[in-house]
């Protein structure tokens, strides 16, 4: 069956709060995704489970857009995670990412300290752009989505910014404009360099992601698939 995207109001800036904001006026990336703000999340974890296994480190990061509708980041925000309380740790996971879980100087925050501090700048991005929400933009992204809607459940943390469905996946859109589905492969695809030394941390990942969607994006505004002024005129 189809699921439709929903359309709150803005949310709040106050974690704990049930209250709603009227959106103001959007800008350019605002009317880009009909209302929604996109976010570029990577996350590291203890394995494949969203519901059992340890959500590790997280990087966001925002994007914003021009006037000629050329969409570029702004801002990233990241974060080491202590596992929660039960949490497994597949060893297979470790040694992947190279993440030691417990070490003294990862100066990992709870996911609800974490979490409430990087959600600050994406809901003053919603607001100044006139958004609903934000949407998750990953590679893969369903992974990472939920994990991260699991992160949030667990640690109480009302009407988070993020839809908690939808999402853009940059394997996806890799495909239609590349051929390739691999996030290195794409981004040698796009003419983007990517280090595989410095891969598998989530804030590596996260920058390369947003590197990838920001070039799809304009290369398809450049070959005529949107052109913003023509969406600002019909507003």
């Amino acid at each position: 069956m189809e699921r439709h995207m929903i359309e709150p109001d803005v949310v709040s800036n106050n974690d704990d709060s049930n209250e709603t904001q009227k959106p103001k006026k959007k800008t350019r990336l605002g009317e880009r995704f009909r209302g929604f703000l996109p976010v570029v999340v990577d996350l590291e974890t203890g394995g494949f489970n969203a519901e059992t296994d340890a959500l590790l480190e997280v990087a966001m990061v925002i994007l914003d857009m021009d006037q000629d509708g050329t969409i570029f980041i702004h801002d990233q925000v990241h974060a080491h995670i202590e596992p929660f309380e039960g949490a497994n740790l597949e060893p297979a996971a470790l040694e992947f990412t190279g993440i030691d879980p417990h070490h003294p100087l990862r100066m990992a925050e709870t996911e609800k300290e974490a979490l409430s501090r990087m959600f600050k700048p994406i809901r003053d991005a919603i607001k100044h752009h006139g958004c609903n929400r934000a949407v998750l933009v990953g590679h893969n992204a369903h992974f990472d989505l939920g994990f991260l809607n699991q992160a949030i459940g667990r640690s109480g943390l009302k009407r988070a910014p993020f839809h908690p469905f939808s999402c853009f996946d940059t394997a996806t859109l890799g495909g239609l404009a590349y051929g390739q589905t691999v996030l290195a492969r794409a981004c040698d695809a796009a003419g983007l360099t990517f280090n595989h030394e410095e891969a598998h941390s989530a804030r590596y990942d996260a920058a390369l992601t947003a590197q990838l969607f920001c070039e799809i994006v304009n290369r398809w505004r450049d070959l005529g698939g949107w052109n913003p002024h023509e969406d600002s005129a019909g507003q």
